[in-house]
């Protein structure tokens, strides 16, 4: 009688496990569900379960906002200068912006143009996110002005998609004098008769708040949009009070009068296109 083999049982293998590729899922901020995020994006950026929208970068939102290829782009070759050679941390202004060109693969802040929503011709800026959290130095402040004389030479409407940091620390009292810049030439625009679309995403805080962001003709918000000059914790610390709930949030400043309306991103072309027939621009 021959000797039986001795079965044994190999376990679980011992082979390295496939991951999954990354970047295929993004935690919301708002609900904090995972979601799978080719779902999110087909869904305008916005999360489907709680409706939080999404920061996006300006290349998405010019996609997303203007008539298929439309969007031609002006001064992208402006970049910005170390003026005062600042440093902080352990790198310098130099080293960030480098660093920030390469991560969003913007040159700066914020791009301009003129593209068609819907058939309605504009001028569009686009801050970006994604660049030193879209601050606002002195080429953002010239771009910035540059749209607006634009749209004052093809007398067209003026749309400005806001999201930003504040003016950008790193350029000091330069960064502090866009502020007066971008309003004086808004002042001239109005003057001609433009109409100016102020879009406000989250978030939008500091010297751009105080400046051409709450400027419009029409200042639209996105829902949920943290929007004000110091942020909520530093005012909370400064004057030592309890602040409100959902204070600085879009739905805060539409009622109590600081912004005219609060519209979803996928409305957003519509609703600009309507307002421009209105204001029949």
């Amino acid at each position: 009688m021959s000797k039986k083999t001795k079965k044994t049982w190999n376990g679980f293998s011992l082979k390295p496990r496939l991951d999954l590729p990354e970047g295929l899922w993004v935690r919301c901020s708002g609900c904090e569900h995972m979601l799978y995020r080719k779902n999110v994006e087909e869904n305008s950026n916005v999360c489907p379960e709680c409706n939080c929208h999404f920061r996006i970068s300006a290349d998405v939102r010019i996609k997303q906002l203007v008539d298929e290829g439309s969007f031609e782009e002006v001064s992208s070759e402006l970049t910005t200068e170390d003026r005062l050679e600042f440093k902080f941390r352990d790198t310098t202004y130099k080293k960030r912006l480098k660093a920030d060109e390469k991560k969003s693969g913007a040159k700066e802040a914020i791009r301009i143009g003129k593209a068609f929503i819907k058939g309605r011709g504009i001028v569009l800026s686009a801050m970006e996110p994604n660049f030193l959290m879209g601050s606002m130095g002195s080429v953002v402040g010239e771009k910035f002005c540059r749209s607006v004389e634009l749209a004052m030479a093809e007398k067209l409407p003026l749309v400005v998609i806001c999201c930003s940091g504040g003016a950008r620390m790193h350029e000091g009292v330069i960064s502090l004098g866009q502020m007066a810049k971008t309003s004086a030439v808004l002042a001239k625009y109005d003057e001609q008769g433009g109409l100016f679309i102020s879009v406000l995403t989250d978030p939008t805080t500091g010297g751009v708040t105080a400046s051409f962001a709450m400027l419009g003709d029409v200042t639209i918000a996105e829902p949920g949009a943290l929007i004000g000059f110091a942020g909520p914790r530093t005012i909370a610390e400064t004057i030592k009070v309890e602040l409100p709930e959902g204070f600085q949030r879009a739905e805060f400043l539409v009622e109590h009068g600081f912004i005219d309306m609060i519209v979803s991103r996928k409305d957003l072309r519509s609703e600009i296109a309507r307002l421009i027939d209105y204001c029949k621009k």
